[in-house]
Formats: structure tokens, sequence, C-alpha cells
């Protein structure tokens, strides 16, 4: 598709590899593992180049879905095309599925799971650590010195802080800016006005099933809808999966709903992966395969149809600096999202400690591994917590 992509410098196994490793033990949520990728494949392995990256977070930004999941879908697509995106998608997600699929078993036979809130007391603190050096490192290598980036930045990350939410139009906006500034068209510099960008329509997957057809059917619609229309990380999901799961729908509580939360934030792999387990809790196996399936279809077909053209087009000034622009602003989003975390995470002394511990051991020791973290905040949370409540 583009000449200009040079020949791999490693297999597609490799990659399949690694994205299940990271799909097993990449704690953090999107804005850490969207910054894993860029520190293993472009910075260490040198297996994907910065532009790609950069075209494929702001493709992932463009479109609606889970940011970290159409990333690894569009690295994959890179050098391997749609085998490698499926794959890739395949093996970024399939780790944590089986994860909370265990985890929603134990739920409903064990009748919850009591343990997670001292657990995520703990690893939640550790998580605004690893995700604040994680935006650190994003902003430092693609805003640079640039002004106009710098000042989209600073508004994406305002707007998020004080909306809690990531709006969609913003980003294309910054893109825009940044065209017309470094690029503009001459149907502009003429003073005419037509501008163009086609929108996908939604894919919505229904799948037939033995179990209750006509629920598995109504999961399929829900999710697939989340799919298609959600923008950005599990962060914006949430609001609308609480929004038909526990006010329209009436298929979970609000414990129960509180509960699928933690079991994706104390899981490695996508925070989208709770849909996983809402559809067990509401369906069993049928429905957590629906929901899940429903979830990443759309996102797999918003980063896969669109490729070929990034991928064809994505040097030319103008699309380029429209990348510099969407990649700003979603690195701005993405730093916002560490201080709306951290709201719900750092509830207390301890909490502040431990999410203060862990950046400063990421800044002093750069190879240390995160799941070391991960696994150390938890023993402390589950030793805290009760203590804390007392």
């Amino acid at each position: 598709m583009n000449a200009q992509t040079s020949p791999p410098n490693y297999t597609l196994w490799q990659i399949v590899r690694y994205m299940l490793h990271l799909g097993a033990l990449g704690f953090g949520g999107p804005v850490a593992l969207v910054g894993y990728m860029h520190r293993d494949l472009v910075e260490q392995r040198g297996w994907i180049s910065d532009s790609d990256y950069k075209e494929g977070l702001a493709l992932a930004q463009m479109a609606p879905g889970p940011l970290a999941a159409q990333l690894a879908i569009y690295l994959g697509y890179v050098h391997f095309r749609i085998l490698g995106a499926t794959l890739v998608g395949i093996a970024f997600v399939v780790p944590s599925f089986l994860m909370v699929v265990a985890l929603g078993w134990a739920y409903v036979g064990y009748g919850g799971l009591q343990w997670m809130q001292s657990v995520f007391y703990g690893v939640g603190a550790a998580v605004i650590g690893i995700i604040a050096i994680s935006a650190y490192k994003l902003t430092r290598k693609s805003v640079g010195q640039d002004k106009l980036l710098w000042a989209i930045y600073l508004v994406l990350a305002a707007v998020t802080i004080i909306t809690e939410s990531e709006i969609a139009w913003l980003f294309i906006a910054g893109g825009v800016l940044v065209w017309f500034r470094r690029a503009p068209p001459t149907w502009l510099r003429k003073g005419g006005l037509a501008a163009v960008l086609p929108m996908q329509l939604p894919a919505a997957a229904g799948l037939a099933s033995s179990f209750d057809p006509a629920l598995l059917t109504r999961i399929g619609l829900f999710f697939a809808k989340a799919g298609a229309f959600v923008f950005g990380s599990g962060l914006a999901i949430v609001p609308f999966l609480y929004g038909g799961v526990v006010t329209e729908y009436h298929w979970l509580n609000d414990r129960q709903f509180v509960d699928a939360v933690a079991v994706a934030m104390i899981t490695p792999g996508p925070v989208v992966i709770t849909v996983g387990f809402i559809g067990y809790l509401v369906a069993g196996l049928p429905g957590a395969c629906v929901a899940a399936l429903a979830t990443f279809l759309p996102c797999y077909l918003f980063t896969i149809i669109p490729a070929p053209y990034f991928k064809k087009y994505g040097k030319l000034p103008a699309i380029a600096a429209f990348v510099d622009g969407i990649t700003a602003a979603a690195i701005g989003a993405i730093t916002g999202s560490v201080i709306v975390i951290a709201q719900r995470s750092i509830v207390d002394i301890p909490t502040a400690l431990i999410a203060l511990t862990t950046t400063a051991l990421l800044w002093k020791f750069k190879k240390l591994p995160e799941p070391i973290i991960v696994a150390a905040a938890a023993v402390v949370g589950l030793v805290l917590y009760p203590l804390m409540r007392r």
C-alpha cells in the first residue's frame, strides 16, 4: 500500500507474541498501554517507525472504540496488513478476556468479590504513577517544542479534566488547525470552503446461541453500539455502559457494575474488556463472548477500513500536519485523563504515597517491570485497606 514503508525487521509471530504478552501483563489502562507500545515497539525494538506509530495513534483517536486495541490493530496492519491486524487484535484481547471470564465465574459462584476493594485500593493508586510516566514520555516525544501543538495539547488536557470526557470534534479540530497552519489547501487561500471527512457506518454484531437468543441479540446490539459510538478510552465507555446496563436494561445493580469496573482495572489489557465480565454476569459464557465480540468488532473495522488510505497518503504534508495536530490533541486528552482517574484512585495519604512511590521508581529504574509494581501494590492494598476502614 505504501512504498515508503520499509520491510519489517521482525516476523508476524513476534509481534503476535508481543501483543499476547502485553494483553496478559499490561496494566494501567489505555494511557499506559499506548505508552508501552511506543516504548517497546518504537524505541527499544525498532519494529515500528515513529511516523507509523503516530499515524496509528491519530487514527485510533479519530475513530470510535477503545484506543489501545485500535492502536494495536493498526500496528499489526503496518507490515502484515489484514492478517497482521486480525491476529494482533485477537492476541491483544484474548488474555484479559479469559481473565475476566474466570473472575466472572468466581463472582457468580461465590457471591461477590469482596477482596477487590482491597486490591484496587493499592493497584488503583499504583496505576496513576504508571500512566503518569507514560503520558510524560508521550508528551516529550510527540509534542516537542512546537507552540501550536502545545496549545492544542493544553486545551485538550484542560477540557478532559473539566468535563471528565473526551470530545471527539476537538481532536478533529486540532488536526485541521495544524493542517491549515502548516499546509493550507489551495481552496482556503482562494477563499473557498469545502472539506469532507467521511465517516464509516457502525457495524452491529449479533450472535446466535442456543441459550436465550433474544437476550444475546440485545447484548450484541447494545455492546456493538458501545464499541461504535464511544471515543477514546475505557474511561469514556464507563458512563455509556452504566446508562445501558444499569439504568436502561437493569441487567446489573449499582454494586455489580462497580465490581465490573474494578475487575477491568485490576486485570491487565484493555479496560474495555470489562464488557466480558458484564456479559458473563448477564448471560454466562455466551453473553461474555457476544459482549466482547460486539464491542471489539466495530473498532477492528474502523481501523482496517481507513488504514490503507493512512498508509498511502499519510506522508503528504497536509496529512502529516493533520496527524501531528490530532496526535497532540490525543496526548493532551490522555494526560488530562491521568488527573481524572487520579481523583478516583487517590483517596487518602497512603494511596497518594503509593502513586508517588510508583512514579519515583519508574523514573529512577527505567526497565523496572510494571507487573512487579502492580503485584506489590495489590499486596499493600490487601494489608492497608482493612486497617484504613476500621
